[in-house]
């Protein structure tokens, strides 16, 4: 199945904490992961986090202050994020077009401002403040229920269909022949599901299948890999290994 890899984080940074874990079985066609990023003490430093895009959709909550909370995506361009000296953070990664919430609420930069929207995220940041990540994990799948079960997150077979079968898919034709589309047709439907046409939603999969190194399949040559991973991510591959924790 799919697996997006984490944003950037720099190996400078030691005092700063990643942690991750899978969703229960009953939730896993829905969530990638539950995560946890936060210093362990001041930084000396802003930190930076350099966001790159995997198509999918993060709910996110500060800990530090339980009023600012967001729904987070982007698109197919990297972000980078000052998150000061000392924070927080925590969140639920959903898969790629299991979203089906009101798409104008997604935010795609720094999520600095308390949340007004109508979704639990502010009462489901003060549950979640004062335990650690373990504990916070059946708080995180509450709320996935939650959301299910208000049809703010559906099962979407075309999204479904184009993960599990990406080591077929090279081009715009095959992802549509996988889905059993028109290229036209897929086109609307991706547009409408994800925000994404199927070329801008390909060139984000075949960057994060290039992490595990199988670029080769998915590029016409090296130079092209390189373009196209710079492209995105702002750096070469070199650049991004050297400088980043991956």
């Amino acid at each position: 199945m799919y697996n997006p890899v984490k944003d950037g984080i720099e190996k400078t940074f030691t005092s700063v904490k990643y942690l991750e874990s899978k969703p229960p079985n009953d939730l896993s066609r829905y969530v990638h992961n539950f995560w946890e990023l936060k210093t362990d003490s001041i930084l000396h430093d802003n930190f930076c986090l350099h966001v790159i895009p995997d198509a999918c959709v993060n709910i996110l909550f500060n800990l530090m202050d339980t009023k600012i909370a967001g729904v987070t995506a982007l698109h197919t361009s990297f972000e980078v994020l000052n998150l000061g000296r000392s924070f927080h953070y925590a969140g639920i990664q959903f898969l790629p077009g299991v979203w089906n919430g009101d798409r104008n609420e997604i935010i795609d930069t720094y999520v600095g401002s308390p949340y007004l929207g109508k979704l639990p995220l502010v009462e489901t940041s003060i549950k979640l403040k004062p335990l650690d990540f373990s504990n916070k994990q059946p708080i995180f799948s509450e709320l996935v229920r939650w959301f299910i079960k208000e049809e703010f997150v559906a099962n979407n077979l075309v999204t479904e269909k184009i993960l599990l079968n990406l080591e077929e898919i090279q081009t715009v034709e095959d992802m549509a022949s996988v889905v059993e589309m028109s290229p036209r047709q897929l086109q609307r439907t991706l547009k409408k599901m994800i925000g994404f046409s199927p070329h801008d939603f390909l060139k984000v999969l075949r960057l994060q299948n290039s992490f595990k190194g199988q670029y080769l399949a998915s590029f016409s040559d090296q130079s092209h890999f390189i373009h196209s991973f710079k492209k995105i991510t702002g750096y070469t591959p070199v650049t991004y290994y050297n400088k980043f924790d991956v």
